[in-house]
């Protein structure tokens, strides 16, 4: 069974033991539990069953592993002969979830 959820805006494809990386959530600790109720489509072997826009009673529970960083990123932009250069960098923050179970 898989489902996709709706997490601010992305949206994940999960199943149930998938480790996935969401934005960062603030007030998380590690060990709690999370609920997604913004799920978008259900499949399993008998079908599939997509919401409109999402699927009434259907959630997909998760915890909290960690906090995380994603790779540097380098922004360089420059304009050509006029001696501009500026680099930035920027590192998303991330927390680290582990889907627990899928309730359609």
């Amino acid at each position: 069974m898989y489902a996709v959820i709706s997490d601010r805006g992305r949206q994940s494809r999960v199943r149930v033991g998938d480790i996935v990386d969401v934005d960062l959530l603030q007030k998380a600790a590690p060990g709690e539990a999370l609920e997604f109720s913004q799920v978008l489509l259900v499949g399993n072997d008998d079908g599939v069953r997509v919401g409109a826009p999402t699927i009434a009673g259907a959630k997909v529970t998760a915890e909290v592993l960690g906090q995380s960083h994603d790779k540097k990123l380098v922004v360089f932009r420059f304009k050509r002969r006029k001696n501009v250069r500026v680099k930035n960098g920027h590192r998303q923050k991330h927390t680290r979830i582990k889907i627990t179970g899928i309730v359609a």
